[in-house]
């Protein structure tokens, strides 16, 4: 690092040591450029990173820079106030306006390129821009003839280092950006169904663009490099003598085989858009990761991402795969990450933002939320994840879980990743929705051909048909007293029974009518950390150890009814989705034990839905296939869980609510003006209200090739998905990690946040502002905005609680200057 440079671009955490701007600015555009080459557009990305931070070469950034570090005194003439000026001096603005000053020809390609360019640069500390807002007014074209006595535009000029001049120029002049789109936009628009997923694609073009320079800036920052390309083969050679060891014992076992070697065996195909239709408990969570670890091996890919819907499994896969690569992870190193809540803050602090996880690991795990997010959230912290979406295997486990008014935006996301990135995405469930049905012109996932991995689906399921799925449902509805009575009843025969109800007052209130009539009664939900989940289904799994069994019953929110390996001998499934019913179904008689399992489907009286429109949406079209089940058995192969029965039932549901696959958004959540609903469809492609908008008070349409809304899309994506911030709990390590915490330094803080994954729990806006209220949340350390909670919140039965359930012990969190609870 050169230290000879006046002009700095930040001072080392690590021992003060100035970083200049022109190292900043060379190391960002080689990480840059290098993300950014796996889509074809390294030259892009070099000359993003040469001009992000040109606003630097300012004296006003200079004497900021300097007196927040404590190297200009008060007293001096150059001293400012650096709390009162944090956030005011515009660096980005003058790398953009640099571009388009500099690099103006009469390419409509190049024309596309510097205006991303430019709008990323100007972005990168905010998030994305509206290039056209809501209200119609064009927010690019003023941001980029913003004033320079704001931007310090001619001073940047004069000051701009000849190195950073010279190779800036020399890219200015080639042709290589405008090759570099041309290229792209061919690929992107061949077979594009409609105008509208055009506009999408080229934005989401621009918000992966974006997360390349976002990465590549944090990263220098913090002083780190990214990873290597994983070498798989150790890994494969570890999964393949863990799969040696498996004993095939009866015609289950057989199968899960057979299903394993066709996973393997379609590896060797080329990369693309897949399904894995498993029956549950055919074993794909071994079987999937076998296909991905060979056919990232072949294909020279870079990781390999599971996103799954519930923590819960999650906690089992990931454990599943630590035991499986044990021998590699040893000093240190890391080959599985779990990432499934949010620690650091909505909003951004200097700290958070470096310590945010950008997914650089050869097997990540993470939740549907978290790649959502990453995909569309407002902001800077998961947008910097996108990139690592490309040149990789991405397997959606339980597929069907994924939000329906997101369809349409996820499907056009998955055809970039797949169509631009080169990465495979894995659609793996037992109850496959059809998501390459709905309508084409707005998004539907564009399959391989011969796209199924199992060569044949019906038979798979009917040789692995282990539990009867029962319509108890009655006209009054069931009483808890009675859930509770027949459950006890199902005890004497079965031995076993898992509740899953809808709601978590649900799982409490059951739990509490039964947990005194038997020694083994359990409870889960999402208000325990995954630690404290895992440790419970530890006690679960023990007493339904065939080998010494003892009478149980677990009452458990969904979280356990998808990919959780346990084997209940009767399951008692609160009415739902059928596609839910049938994961329920594989918690039941799943290991082949007993000649047939029981699946009882009861209505509770009075449930109380109105906050959960989708469960009860799915109730309804649930009915009717039931209806049409009674009526005529045969043409269902007389089994519920039998792929004409999914079918069917996905054809009603996706039928039923097609009118809101696109995002709708209301008024409020987008604009301060009385207007008709949007979509954030259209404000991430067309835009047409916008342009009208604008088109009506101009009398032309915005010279803009980019036209669309992204912050207020974003922003409105977070305002309807009810965000959630994730606070680490005092249950079993969580207590050392909450002290660790507040006494390491930078970089022990990054370990323990990945360790505190597991003792975190995500809580909703409203559960935060009451527990501030109350002064039973602490701020882990000073200005973090991390959390963790008064052990008096926290229950060994329920998890958190916003009422006190504890005494309190005596635990000191050291926060300097802040010690009192926030």
């Amino acid at each position: 690092m050169r230290h000879d440079s006046q002009y700095v671009a930040r001072y080392r955490d690590s021992d003060g040591m100035p970083q200049s701007v022109q190292d900043h600015l060379e190391g960002v555009s080689t990480l840059a450029a290098s993300y950014t080459g796996k889509i074809g557009l390294p030259t892009i990305g070099e000359l993003m990173g040469l001009l992000h931070d040109l606003g630097k070469y300012s004296a006003a950034f200079q004497s900021y820079l300097q007196s927040s570090e404590g190297k200009i005194e008060p007293d001096e003439e150059e001293y400012v106030d650096a709390g009162r000026m944090k956030g005011k001096i515009d660096h980005s603005t003058a790398g953009a306006q640099y571009l388009r000053e500099q690099g103006k020809k009469d390419s409509r390609f190049w024309q596309i390129a510097t205006d991303i360019m430019a709008l990323c640069i100007a972005s990168h500390h905010s998030g994305l821009i509206d290039c056209l807002a809501s209200d119609g007014a064009d927010v690019f074209t003023k941001r980029m003839q913003k004033p320079g006595d704001k931007t310090h535009f001619a001073e940047v000029d004069r000051n701009l280092e000849e190195q950073v001049r010279n190779r800036v120029q020399a890219l200015l002049t080639s042709t290589q950006i405008e090759n570099e789109m041309r290229r792209l936009l061919e690929r992107l628009g061949k077979d594009m169904p409609s105008l509208e997923i055009g506009q999408f694609m080229l934005g989401f073009l621009t918000r992966f663009l974006f997360s390349a320079l976002i990465d590549a800036d944090r990263l220098n920052s913090a002083e780190r490099k990214p990873a290597n390309k994983p070498d798989w083969q150790p890994l494969i050679d570890l999964l393949e003598i863990h799969l040696a060891g498996f004993t095939v014992r009866n015609r289950i076992d057989e199968i899960r085989a057979d299903i394993s070697e066709s996973c393997l065996q379609s590896a060797a195909r080329g990369k693309g858009l897949i399904q894995l239709t498993v029956p549950t408990g055919g074993g794909k969570t071994l079987a999937s990761l076998r296909f991905a670890l060979h056919h990232a091996a072949k294909h020279g890919m870079d990781r390999i991402i599971y996103v799954v819907p519930y923590t819960s499994i999650i906690d089992q896969n990931a454990r599943v795969a630590r035991s499986v690569f044990a021998a590699l992870e040893k000093n240190g190193r890391q080959i599985v990450l779990e990432h499934h809540s949010n620690l650091t803050p909505e909003q951004d602090t200097n700290e958070s933002k470096l310590l945010a996880e950008n997914w650089n690991v050869p097997i990540i795990y993470t939740t549907a939320v978290q790649f959502l997010e990453t995909l569309f959230a407002a902001g800077t912290r998961g947008v910097r994840r996108l990139h690592q979406l490309a040149n990789a295997v991405i397997i959606f486990d339980e597929i069907q879980t994924i939000p329906i008014r997101t369809i349409h935006l996820f499907n056009n996301a998955i055809n970039f990743m797949v169509g631009q990135c080169g990465s495979t995405v894995v659609f793996c469930t037992a109850t496959q929705p059809i998501l390459d049905r709905v309508d084409p012109k707005k998004g539907a996932a564009r399959l391989a051909s011969d796209a199924e991995m199992m060569p044949n689906v019906g038979e798979l399921f009917r040789d692995l048909h282990r539990a009867r799925i029962e319509d108890h449902c009655k006209d009054t509805g069931w009483t808890e007293e009675a859930v509770a009575e027949t459950a006890l009843q199902e005890l004497e025969s079965s031995g076993s029974v898992l509740i899953i109800v809808n709601k978590k007052t649900q799982a409490k209130a059951l739990y509490q009518r039964l947990h005194d009539k038997l020694d083994h009664v359990y409870h889960l939900s999402t208000s325990m950390c995954p630690a404290h989940r895992t440790a419970i289904l530890d006690k679960v799994k023990a007493c339904l150890n065939p080998e010494n069994p003892l009478p149980v019953i677990c009452i458990s929110t969904q979280l356990i009814e998808a990919g959780v390996d346990v084997d209940f001998g009767t399951v008692i499934r609160y009415l739902a989705g059928l596609d839910s019913i049938a994961q329920a179904a594989g918690r039941c008689n799943r290991n082949g034990l007993r000649k047939i399992g029981r699946v009882l489907i009861v209505n509770p009286a009075n449930e109380g839905l109105d906050r959960l429109p989708e469960i009860r949406n799915a109730q309804d079209v649930t009915k009717r296939v039931l209806r049409e089940f009674k009526d005529n058995p045969d043409f269902f192969n007389r089994d519920l869980q039998s792929p004409k029965s999914l079918e069917r039932y996905y054809d009603y549901y996706f039928f039923q609510r097609a009118g809101e696959m696109d995002f709708p958004v209301s008024d409020r959540d987008i604009r301060n003006m009385p207007r008709q609903r949007d979509t954030l469809l259209n404000l991430l492609s067309k835009n047409e209200d916008s342009v009208q908008i604008y088109l009506n008070e101009h009398k032309q349409a915005p010279s803009l090739y980019l036209r669309q809304s992204f912050m207020s899309a974003a922003r409105a994506f977070k305002a309807i998905d009810s965000p959630s911030q994730g606070v680490i709990v005092p249950y079993g390590a969580g207590e050392r990690i909450i002290a660790d915490l507040s006494a390491s330094g930078f970089d022990d803080k990054g370990r323990l946040l990945k360790e505190a994954q597991r003792y975190s729990v995500n809580l909703f806006p409203y559960e935060l502002e009451k527990l501030k209220e109350q002064r039973r949340l602490y701020e882990v350390w000073s200005g973090s905005g991390i959390y963790c909670l008064d052990e008096r919140h926290y229950s060994e039965e329920f998890g958190v609680s916003m009422e006190p359930v504890a005494d309190m012990k005596l635990l000191i969190v050291s926060g300097g200057d802040n010690e009192e609870p926030y």
